[in-house]
């Protein structure tokens, strides 16, 4: 049969039509992909192959899915209105559009690997909401005009080269009977993915890279959406809840705590009086360790920092607890491990928190939360705010103030000017202050104030750290002229490092960021290299203002911390990780544990019996934080 004849029998070939060119689109884009990656990606051909192969199943899943409205339209439509000539132009008009976001959408997820190294997830979904920011983002930072119209060319030409086979289409003369059975078959097909494919089959190889490429990025867009918040006890593997109760307790120090279940709350009660000291918790957007020069970084682009680290305390061996901003304000405000799906901060019903916030609330504390963005963002205000924080962002700022924006906000040095006058403001009430401040500047677009530094706004990520470092050292040298200075700690963190992305699933090096302690009259000038993660910020910080106090924090004070007590909580959505002891342990959907030895360095491979103490530990960790969430343990009336 001629291909002429092929495509002049049936109007579903409309269909076959599009599938192929969502194959090829899809295909190109893997190879793409590959060869961006090829140095990560060094396995044997035949992984590479495998990996082209579950993409193609993955491929037709989504499409299988994206046909549903279309067969159902082309089942119902009378023959004489299909084959007429308004329906013939309504149809390649429709077939131009979905031709433009298939394309639009393979741009949207190169953009999106360039920045995050993976296909579309709970990050693509995120941004999908909050439009404002991510919109003047891409505007900013790509020439969305030239793009777009790259787009539309391309669109143009293939609708050109397969005009006349869609054309062909339009002879079909079919019965409804003939119809429907053809539509049966084609609605087979998206309940087969639905039974039959997981939306986890990717994850085949040991090389993330290699799984993200047999992944299809709206499949995963939509699975990412459908899964904002994983079944714990469905999902990962589940021990004895005594057990786990008992060793997370031991572990917290919580042994004469209750006996109910998971009952962590015990007292804090350090020898000294209490220090009425101001607490400035600054996070930094994306400030890996190795931007700065102390971790070994040769670009010079943290200048101030590297000689201000001389002054306090450093903490050298400390780690994020995931990737994203909001899993590192979770782990600073409420010391708890990151469960599973979305954040705390973006979950309903998530105010009346034990947090760092609360035990200074109710010692008297003005506590705040200062964003130089809009606060709905990552519903962050929402968060803040439930959980009794006084919110100042963009929106509370006056036009005098705001010199220099950008698509995520003022720039850091506007904020920073904003929490010496809150400062002043509280020092002159004579009420002590803990303000969490959150930068912005650190982000794509990469743009600052012109003059403040050697290299021109907008040139990339490094002068956006050195803007950054820039900023803070105005900062700190502004409150050294403050009567307040002496009797506040200054708190710099980073929210999560710039990328994780790398040949592993937990690439622990990828989590590895700077804390340090300022307060020069209360903080002796050192170094600590004990393995600690955010969790253990907000006990440490109140263990230097020697604070009685009820605790329900998983983190613990560094400062009195034994070097082999050491641990780091790292994670990603899905994977909940322990390093501790130069081995990482990590849970994933489907119960699966996986045991890895030296991840800093070798990263073997190890049996699940080879460190089975750890992953009990593992698991009452996160089982825990779990049973606590769930069952609303943490909360305060």
């Amino acid at each position: 049969m001629s291909v002429n004849a092929l495509f002049s029998r049936s109007r579903f070939t409309i269909v076959l039509l599009f599938l192929l060119i969502n194959l090829g689109t899809f295909a190109l884009l893997r190879v793409a992909l590959l060869i961006k990656q090829l140095v990560d990606i060094d396995t044997p051909i035949y992984q590479i192959a495998l990996a082209f192969l579950i993409g193609m199943v993955h491929d037709l899943a989504f499409f299988s899915y994206l046909l549903i409205p279309f067969v159902l339209y082309l089942l119902v439509l009378p023959n004489r209105i299909y084959q007429s000539k308004i329906h013939k132009i309504i149809s390649f008009s429709v077939f131009i559009v979905c031709l433009y976001g298939l394309f639009f959408i393979e741009l949207s997820e190169w953009t999106f690997w360039d920045e995050f190294g993976v296909r579309f997830n709970f990050i693509a979904v995120d941004y999908l909401i909050y439009t404002h920011e991510v919109v003047s983002n891409i505007i900013e930072s790509y020439p969305l005009g030239w793009l777009l119209s790259g787009i539309l060319a391309i669109t143009a030409i293939c609708f050109l080269l397969v005009r006349k086979t869609l054309s062909r289409t339009f002879n079909a003369e079919e019965s409804f009977l003939s119809r429907l059975k053809i539509t049966g078959v084609l609605l087979l097909l998206p309940v087969i993915s639905y039974a039959a494919v997981d939306s986890t089959w990717y994850q085949f190889s040991t090389n993330t890279y290699l799984n993200e490429l047999a992944a299809n990025g709206p499949y995963q867009f939509f699975s990412a959406f459908r899964n904002n918040e994983l079944d714990y006890r469905h999902f990962y593997k589940v021990g004895d809840d005594r057990q786990l109760s008992s060793v997370i307790k031991k572990q917290l120090g919580a042994e004469d705590a209750s006996g109910d279940l998971y009952d962590i709350k015990r007292m804090i009660k350090p020898a000294g009086e209490e220090k009425r000291l101001n607490v400035v918790l600054i996070t930094v957007e994306s400030l890996s360790a190795d931007f700065l020069a102390t971790f070994g970084n040769k670009e010079n682009i943290t200048p101030y920092m590297d000689e201000w680290f001389k002054e306090g305390l450093l903490f050298t061996n400390f780690y994020a607890t995931g990737t994203r901003t909001i899993r590192g304000l979770e782990s600073l405000t409420l010391s708890i491990p990151p469960t599973p799906g979305q954040a705390i901060v973006k979950r309903p019903d998530n105010g009346n928190l034990f947090s760092f916030g609360r035990v200074l609330q109710q010692k008297g504390y003005d506590t705040a939360f200062l964003y130089g963005g809009r606060g709905y963002f990552d519903n962050m205000n929402a968060f803040y705010s439930g959980n009794g924080y006084r919110i100042v962002d963009q929106t509370d700022f006056t036009p005098e103030e705001i010199t220099f924006t950008n698509a995520w906000g003022v720039s850091d040095d506007i904020i920073f000017n904003r929490t010496i006058k809150e400062a002043d403001q509280d020092f002159k009430n004579n009420k002590p202050f803990f303000f969490q401040i959150m930068t912005t500047s650190n982000h794509r677009p990469y743009s600052y104030p012109e003059g403040k530094i050697d290299l021109p706004s907008g040139s990339g990520r490094q002068g956006a750290v050195k803007y950054t470092d820039y900023a803070i050292h105005q900062f700190i040298e502004q409150a050294k002229t403050k009567p307040w200075f002496d009797n506040t700690v200054f708190v710099m963190v980073a929210d999560h490092c710039a990328g994780s992305a790398r040949k592993t699933e937990l690439p622990v090096d990828k989590y590895h960021i700077p804390l340090f302690i300022y307060a020069p009259k209360h903080v002796p000038a050192t170094r600590n290299d004990i393995v600690s993660s955010q969790i253990d910020v907000a006990p440490t910080v109140l263990g230097f203002l020697n604070l009685n106090y009820e605790s329900q924090f998983y983190g613990r004070d560094i400062m009195q911390m034994h070097k082999d007590e050491g641990r780091a909580l790292v994670s990603n959505y899905q994977k909940l990780g322990l390093f501790k002891g130069n081995k990482l342990v990590y849970l994933s959907p489907q119960q699966k544990v996986d045991v890895i030895d030296d991840p800093l360095g070798a990263h073997k491979q190890l049996d699940m019996d080879a460190a089975a103490s750890l992953v009990t530990e593992n698991m009452a960790y996160y089982q825990s934080a779990d049973y606590i969430w769930s069952h609303r343990l943490s909360r305060y009336q």
